[in-house]
Order: C-alpha cells, then sequence, then structure tokens
C-alpha cells in the first residue's frame, strides 16, 4: 500500500476512534455512577437492618422489664387490700384471730416478695418527707402548724416503681404554708 492510503486509514481510523472512546467513556462513567448509587443504597439498607436489630433487641428487653407492668398494676389494689386489712386490725383482733391475722401477714410478705422479684420496688414516704411529684401525687394540701410548705403530713397509699419507671404515685397529702 501506498503512503499516502496508509495515513488516510489511520486518520479514518482515529476518527471512527475518537466517537467511539467518548461513548465507551460516558458509558462508563454512567456504570461508575450506578455503582455509586447500588453502593449508597447498600450502605442504607445495612444501616436500616442495624438499626432495625437494634430496635428490635431494645424493644424485647422492654417487653421483657415492662410487659407485665398492666398486671401488676392490677395487683397494687389486692396489695392495698391486705395492708388496710392488717392496720385496721386492733390488739383485740389481733390477739382472738391471731391464725387469721398471721396468714394475711405471709400472704403480703409473699406478694411484696413477687412484686421484688419482677422489679417492682414500694415508694413509702414519711410524714415530714419532702413532696417529690416524680414519686408523689398530692391527694391535698392543708396548713398544718410546724410543718413547711411541700411537707407530707399525710400518706395515704404507698406508690411503686417497676424497675426505672413509675408504676403508681405514691398518695400523699401537702403541707400548705401555715397561716399564721
Amino acid at each position: 500500500m501506498s503512503e499516502m492510503k496508509k495515513d488516510e486509514i489511520l486518520e479514518d481510523q482515529a476518527q471512527i476512534a475518537e466517537p467511539a472512546d467518548e461513548a465507551a467513556f460516558d458509558e462508563i462513567e454512567a456504570i461508575r455512577a450506578e455503582r455509586d448509587e447500588f453502593r449508597d443504597r447498600f450502605m442504607r439498607a445495612l444501616a436500616d437492618a442495624e438499626n432495625s436489630r437494634k430496635r428490635a433487641e431494645r424493644d424485647r428487653r422492654e417487653a421483657e422489664q415492662y410487659g407485665g407492668s398492666k398486671l401488676a398494676r392490677d395487683l397494687l389494689p389486692v396489695y392495698d387490700a391486705l395492708r388496710r386489712a392488717l392496720d385496721a386490725a386492733g390488739d383485740e383482733q389481733r390477739a382472738a384471730a391471731s391464725a387469721l391475722i398471721e396468714g394475711v401477714e405471709l400472704t403480703l410478705r409473699e406478694l411484696i416478695k413477687v412484686f421484688t422479684k419482677h422489679g417492682m420496688e414500694p415508694i413509702v414516704p414519711q410524714v415530714g418527707d419532702r413532696f417529690d411529684p416524680q414519686q408523689h401525687q398530692a391527694m391535698f394540701e392543708a396548713p398544718l402548724p410546724g410543718t413547711k410548705a411541700g411537707d407530707i403530713i399525710q400518706v395515704a397509699t404507698e406508690g411503686f416503681m417497676l424497675h426505672d419507671r413509675l408504676l403508681r404515685p405514691a398518695q400523699v397529702g401537702v403541707s400548705s404554708t401555715p397561716k399564721s
């Protein structure tokens, strides 16, 4: 072939190759963009799966710890009734029905033991303690000489915590500022 013919062929190939290289470059860039999009979607899906796993684990722990809170709340009136029965029994009744009183005391102790086993702790405020709205519910407010405003002057019912959550606040009477 002649030298001129070779140059023409090479020139034609260069012209043909140039657009082909540009098309290949665009295709490679599109593939890279698609790869990056898939990588991003994969990483997001991985993060979502991890978050779902953590959420499920947290929900399982909460269900384990607090799942019985409705039953526990329903048992509190039984505790209150047993406590009131023991408080109402005078010395005369205790002497006359000592076996009955002992049975009620044992039942109450067993109930407290079950409560403790399942993470329930009583909130037992004392007269003279400061009112804490996080643990106490004020049932009434009255001025009482010799007290400061916010002091507990009467305890109506004990409260209970279930692990770190308030199950029932202690119901108390609170002193208001005493009138002079």
